[in-house]
C-alpha cells in the first residue's frame, strides 16, 4: 500500500514538474528572449533547463556517483546512451544542447520541451539532414555551447557499446572543440529496468522507473582527447574504446571479460 501511495505521490510530482515545463518553454523562455540580450537569455534558460532537469532527477530519486572533470573548453561531450534517463543525469551537470532522434520530437509534452529547450534533432539515413545538423553543431560551437551527442544512435541495455557514427564527431573538428568521452553505468535494480529499448513506450517506462525506491548511476568523465590531426573516423573509434574500457574495467577475467578484449 505505501509502494502505490509512493508511485501516484511521484506521478502527482510528475505532472506539476511537466506543467511547470510547459510555462517556462512557452511563457518564460520567450519573455527572457525580448527583455535580455541575446547571451543573458541564454545564461537565464540554461539556469532554468538545468534546475528542470534536477528537479525531475529529485522526483526519480537519482542518486549519482560522479567520477572525474568536465573540460573547461566548449566541447562536444559523447556518451553510451542506455535510457532517456540519460539527458536527465547528464544534463545536470552542464548546460547544453542535446542531439537526439528525430522521434523525439513527437513525443507528447516532451516532443515540445526538448524543441524549445534547444535539442538538436537528427533523422538517421538522411543525408541532407545530417548535413544540416552538423552545421548548426558547428554554429552552437562557435557560439562557445556544448553539445552532448549519443554517436551510437540507439539505445543498449549498458552491456556493450554499439559503433560509434563519425559524422557527429566533424563539427568538433571543423571547430578545434574539446571533445569528451562519458560513461554511463546504471546499478542496483536500475541496471535492470533503466534500458530503453526495442518498443518500449515513454509513459509505462517513466512509470516503472518512479515504482523504484532509487536510481542509482555511475557517471563517469574521461579525459578529452587530442584530436589534433586526427579523422573523425580515428576519433569516433578511440572515444569509443575509452568509454567501452571505462564500463568492463571492473569485471573479473572470465568469459565475458575474454570477450572484451576480443572485440577491442
Amino acid at each position: 500500500m505505501k509502494s502505490k501511495i509512493r508511485l501516484y505521490y511521484k506521478l502527482f510530482q510528475i505532472v506539476i514538474l511537466f506543467i511547470k515545463g510547459l510555462i517556462i518553454a512557452g511563457g518564460i523562455f520567450p519573455i527572457l528572449g525580448f527583455l535580455y540580450s541575446a547571451r543573458d537569455a541564454k545564461i537565464k534558460r540554461d539556469a532554468l533547463k538545468t534546475r528542470w532537469l534536477k528537479w525531475f532527477g529529485a522526483i526519480v530519486n537519482l542518486h549519482i556517483i560522479k567520477d572525474g572533470e568536465l573540460s573547461e573548453r566548449r566541447a562536444i561531450f559523447v556518451s553510451n546512451h542506455i535510457s532517456w534517463l540519460d539527458i536527465i543525469v547528464i544534463g545536470q551537470y552542464l548546460p547544453a544542447y542535446f542531439v537526439a532522434k528525430s522521434d523525439i520530437s513527437s513525443w507528447p509534452v516532451i516532443g515540445y520541451l526538448a524543441r524549445q529547450g534547444g535539442t538538436i534533432f537528427i533523422r538517421r539515413g538522411n543525408k541532407q539532414h545530417i548535413k544540416t545538423t552538423a552545421e548548426k553543431m558547428v554554429w552552437l560551437l562557435k557560439q562557445n555551447s556544448n553539445i552532448i551527442a549519443f554517436p551510437e544512435g540507439t539505445t543498449t541495455k549498458g552491456d556493450g557499446v554499439l559503433h560509434f557514427h563519425p559524422s557527429l564527431f566533424q563539427p568538433a573538428l571543423l571547430t578545434r572543440s574539446a571533445i569528451q568521452p562519458i560513461a554511463l553505468q546504471y546499478q542496483g535494480e536500475a541496471k535492470e529496468h533503466a534500458p530503453f529499448v526495442g518498443d518500449d513506450a515513454f509513459v509505462p517506462h517513466l512509470i516503472k522507473m518512479l515504482a523504484l525506491d532509487k536510481i542509482e548511476v555511475r557517471l563517469s568523465f574521461l579525459p578529452a582527447i587530442n584530436s589534433s590531426g586526427k579523422s573523425r573516423h580515428a576519433v569516433s573509434i578511440e572515444t569509443r574504446d575509452m568509454i567501452w574500457k571505462k564500463i568492463f574495467e571492473d569485471l573479473p577475467t572470465d568469459n565475458s571479460g575474454q570477450q572484451y578484449l576480443k572485440l577491442l
